[in-house]
C-alpha cells in the first residue's frame, strides 16, 4: 500500500471522509498533532485522525491537525496511507515545531520511550501514552517533571486498552472512596483460560492459538506471567487508593502452569478459573496481587470470554460497576488515544492533570496490608495416595491451622491399577499465611503424590 499522499492537507485524499464535513474541518481551528511510533496501534490513531477529521474536530472544536508521524524506518511498508511530507524519522522536527501541541508517543518498552517523552515535555508539548510498562516504571519521574514544565500527560489507553477506566474511576467517580477493583485485564490469558475451559484442551494447545491469531506474542512471558497485568494494576492502584507501588512489589502469579483438570473440577464446582488483579480497601492497608482465581458462574467476570477485558469497581457511594470491552487491539487502543488527544487539545486534560497530582510527594499514601493477612476462601486440589485414612489426614492439618472446610469433591478411580485420586476441598473464609502453611504440611505427606494446588476464590 502507498504509505504517502502527495496533497496538501492531512485530511485531503483519505477513502472515508465526508467531503462536508472535511470543509468544516478546514475552516476550524487547527491544533497541530505529532505521532511517534507508527506500529499497529499507531497506525490506528492516524487512521482516526485522518479518515474521521470530522468527528474528532466535532468533539474537539477544533481540527486536530495531523503534521508530523516519527518512525525508525520510514520506508518499512504499513496499513495506512499518510499524506506527503510528514512521515520523518527525526524526533527533532516534532520538538522544533512550535504548531505542535500534543503527541501521541506510541513507542513501546522502556528506552527510548521514556527519553523520548521527557523530551516532548521539555520542548512544551502536551503528551499522550499507552505505555502500560513505562508508567508503572516510571510514572513519578514522568509526572513530576510534566508538573515541572506546567504540562501533562494523558495515559487512558495504558490500562485496559478501549475501556475508559482511568476517566472513570479518577474522574466519574471522584465521589466515592474505591473500595475494591477486581479486574481482567490481559486479553491473551484470557483467551487462553476460556478456550482451555469451553475445548478441554491444555495450556500448550490454546497458547498455540492465541500465538497463531496475533492475540499472543512469539515470546508471550510478560502476559502469561502475570507482569502485563500487574503493570496495570500499579497503574489502577495509584489512581483508585493514592498507592505508590512498584509493579514488581505486588505479588503475582500468572497462567502458565494452570493444569486443565482444575478448570475442570472448577466448572463441576459452578466456577470459572480467570487471571484476576485484584485490589481491596482492608483495615490494615490495601491488599493486591495478581492471580488466577476461582469466579463463580453468572458473575460478569466469569462470564468475560476470549480476548475481552472486564473491570469491576466498588465505591461507597455509587456501589458496584462494571466495565467490559476490548482492553488491547488496534482500534480500541487508538479510541483511547484519539480521545486523550481531544481531551488535551481542549484542555481539559491540563485542568485534571494538576488537580489530580498523580505520582506526587504529596500525594496521599497508603499502607500496604500484610499479604499473609489477607483473608479469603480457597479451591485446594490434592493427589493422594488411594487409601484408608488419608482424607482424615488432610483435614487434620487444615484444622490444625484453623481452616474450615465448606465443602469436599472426590472423583472415583477410573480403573482398579490407579495409585492415585484427586480430592478437592473447598474451604471457608482463611488467612494467606494459614492456608500457605498449611499447603506445604500436606505436601510433605508421604500419601501426597504430586505438589498440591491452591486457588482463591473471588467473593
Amino acid at each position: 500500500m502507498s504509505l504517502e499522499k502527495n496533497v496538501d492537507s492531512p485530511y485531503i485524499g483519505t477513502q472515508s471522509i465526508n467531503l462536508g464535513s472535511q470543509t468544516n474541518c478546514l475552516k476550524m481551528n487547527k491544533t497541530g498533532v505529532a505521532i511517534v511510533g507508527l506500529g499497529t496501534v499507531g497506525q490506528g490513531v492516524a487512521q482516526l485522525l485522518l479518515d474521521h477529521g470530522d468527528r474528532t474536530a466535532r468533539h474537539a472544536g477544533r481540527t486536530l491537525w495531523l503534521t508530523h508521524v516519527v518512525v525508525k524506518d520510514i520506508h518499512k511498508p504499513r496499513d495506512v496511507d499518510l499524506p506527503a511530507g510528514i512521515i520523518t524519522n527525526d524526533l527533532n522536527k516534532v520538538i522544533n515545531d512550535d504548531s505542535v501541541k500534543v503527541v501521541a508517543q506510541l513507542v513501546g518498552g522502556i528506552e527510548p520511550a521514556r527519553s523520548i517523552i521527557l523530551k516532548l515535555l521539555e520542548s512544551g508539548k502536551d503528551v499522550v501514552t499507552a505505555n502500560k510498562a513505562l508508567l508503572a516504571e516510571h510514572g513519578p519521574e514522568i509526572f513530576d517533571r510534566a508538573r515541572q514544565l506546567g504540562r501533562s500527560v494523558a495515559f487512558e489507553a495504558s490500562a485496559a486498552g478501549g475501556i475508559p477506566i482511568i476517566t472513570n474511576v479518577s474522574q466519574c467517580l471522584s465521589a466515592n472512596q474505591i473500595e475494591s477493583l477486581h479486574a481482567i485485564l490481559n486479553g491473551t490469558s484470557n483467551f487462553i483460560l476460556s478456550k482451555m475451559d469451553s475445548e478441554g484442551g491444555d495450556y500448550q494447545s490454546a497458547l498455540t492459538l492465541a500465538q497463531k491469531l496475533g492475540l499472543a506474542e512469539a515470546d508471550p512471558a510478560m502476559d502469561v506471567d502475570g507482569t502485563d497485568a500487574a503493570q496495570k494494576l500499579a497503574i489502577l492502584a495509584h489512581l483508585c487508593f493514592g498507592a505508590r507501588v512498584h509493579w514488581s512489589d505486588i505479588p503475582r502469579r500468572g497462567i502458565d502452569s494452570i493444569d486443565e483438570r482444575d478448570l475442570k473440577f472448577s466448572k463441576h464446582l459452578g466456577y470459572r478459573i480467570k487471571l484476576i488483579a485484584f485490589a481491596k480497601l482492608a483495615g490494615t492497608g490495601i491488599q493486591l496481587m495478581v492471580s488466577p482465581m476461582l469466579v463463580k458462574t453468572g458473575k460478569p467476570l466469569a462470564e468475560v470470554q476470549a480476548n475481552f477485558n472486564a473491570v469491576s469497581v466498588v465505591g461507597d457511594a455509587v456501589g458496584p460497576v462494571f466495565f467490559h470491552g476490548q482492553g488491547a487491539g488496534q482500534m480500541p487502543t487508538a479510541s483511547a488515544v484519539v480521545a486523550d488527544m481531544i481531551d488535551t487539545a481542549v484542555g481539559r486534560t491540563a485542568i485534571t492533570f494538576k488537580t489530580l497530582e498523580l505520582w506526587a510527594d504529596g500525594h496521599q499514601r497508603v499502607d500496604f496490608a500484610e499479604p499473609g493477612d489477607l483473608e479469603g476462601r480457597y479451591y485446594m486440589r490434592f493427589d493422594v495416595v488411594d487409601q484408608p485414612g488419608v482424607m482424615g489426614q488432610i483435614t487434620g492439618r487444615l484444622g490444625q491451622h484453623g481452616i474450615s472446610i465448606a465443602s469436599v469433591y472426590q472423583h472415583e478411580t477410573q480403573n482398579e491399577h490407579q495409585q492415585t485420586v484427586p480430592i478437592v476441598i473447598m474451604t471457608h473464609a482463611a488467612k494467606e499465611s494459614a492456608a500457605r502453611a498449611a499447603m506445604k504440611q500436606i505436601a510433605d505427606m508421604p500419601t501426597v503424590a504430586e505438589s498440591p494446588e491452591r486457588f482463591r476464590i473471588l467473593s
